[in-house]
C-alpha cells in the first residue's frame, strides 16, 4: 500500500492541481467522502462543496462545482465544472454573487425556471465564501 495519494484535479479550462497528498475529503453527492491511501476503487459524483486535502500537517481547501471523483490504485482524479483554491477566491466577488442570488430568489416563485438557477448560484457563492474564509 502506498503512503500517499496522487491527486489530480481538472476543469474544462485547466488542470487545477497535481500533487502528492496524505488524504482528502470530498463533497460526494450522497455525503462527504474521506479518501486515504489504499482506498478501494471508486467512481462517484460530486456536488457543489468544499474539497480539502492534507499534505503533512498542512490542510488545503478548494471550492468545487459539480463533477466526478475516481479512485484507482492510489490515484484520485477529480473532474469538476469549476474549482477554486482558497487563496484564489475573490471574497468580495463571492459576497456580491451571494447578494444577487438572494435578491433574485426573493422575487422568483419556485415554479420559475430561474429559481433553480439562482439556488445553484446561491450554493456556489456560499461555498466560495466558506472556502475563502479558511484562508484568512
Amino acid at each position: 500500500m502506498a503512503e500517499k495519494l496522487t491527486l489530480e484535479m481538472v476543469t474544462p479550462y485547466k488542470k487545477v492541481l497535481s500533487e502528492e497528498v496524505d488524504e482528502l475529503t470530498a463533497p460526494g453527492f450522497m455525503g462527504e467522502l474521506g479518501i486515504l491511501p489504499g482506498h478501494t476503487p471508486l467512481l462517484t459524483t460530486l456536488k457543489v462543496g468544499e474539497l480539502s486535502y492534507r499534505k503533512g500537517q498542512e490542510l488545503f481547501h478548494v471550492a468545487v462545482n459539480w463533477g466526478y471523483l475516481e479512485v484507482e490504485e492510489d490515484k484520485v482524479t477529480v473532474l469538476v465544472d469549476t474549482a477554486e483554491k482558497a487563496d484564489e477566491i475573490d471574497l468580495n466577488r463571492a459576497k456580491a454573487a451571494l447578494g444577487r442570488a438572494e435578491s433574485a430568489l426573493k422575487t422568483l416563485s419556485e415554479d420559475d425556471k430561474q429559481h433553480a438557477v439562482m439556488e445553484a448560484a446561491l450554493q456556489r457563492a456560499l461555498i466560495r465564501i466558506q472556502v475563502a474564509s479558511r484562508n484568512q
